[in-house]
């Protein structure tokens, strides 16, 4: 199994933990940094031409995720533990640690996703907005709906380790 594909633009490369998983069909494009036991699921782009991208340790970018940036004003900022869905879109907003972001959601400029904070699935943060530490934002666009459940802070905590581990695997089978 062969990695995904890193491509320079403006001088700048993709760089890229020795303990992280690019799975093979993901792009990065650019100004992108992985850290440490992150992951890169199949077939994501990260493009960061026109900004940087950065995504912390253990965090995970599931399956046909797209991760962009604002022209120079807005790179977009993954924390550590971080839970990304499948099918996000990510554009020059801030994904703190230990955040989840659910599948198909769309956050957009200047937003921040605060640490604890989750997004629902297929929801849309407009330009601005700030999910707080605790809260559960949903619809289109999203809005704060109610405090997350015990069950969903488990889910969160959890999730990031499971990721790691599974991404390790994979990368293992890749290494033979």
């Amino acid at each position: 199994m062969e990695r995904g594909s890193s491509y320079p633009f403006r001088g700048k490369s993709p760089k890229i933990a020795d303990t992280a998983f690019i799975a093979p069909g993901a792009r990065l494009i650019g100004d992108v940094e992985v850290a440490d036991r992150a992951s890169v699921w199949f077939n994501c782009v990260l493009r960061g031409d026109v900004c940087h991208i950065r995504i912390g340790a253990r965090s995970n970018i599931q399956d046909g995720t797209v991760i962009h940036v604002n022209s120079g004003d807005f790179p977009t900022l993954v924390g550590e533990d971080v839970l990304v869905g499948h099918k996000v879109m990510l554009h020059g907003c801030e994904i703190q640690d230990r955040s989840f972001v659910g599948m198909s959601a769309v956050i957009m400029d200047e937003c921040v996703v605060e640490t604890g904070a989750m997004v629902a699935a297929g929801a849309f943060l407009p330009p601005g907005k700030i999910a707080r530490k605790d809260e559960l934002w949903a619809g289109w666009p999203a809005k704060p709906i109610r405090t997350l459940t015990d069950r969903e802070r488990a889910m969160i905590a959890g999730g990031a380790p499971h990721y790691a581990e599974l991404a390790a695997e994979y990368r293992a089978q890749q290494e033979r």
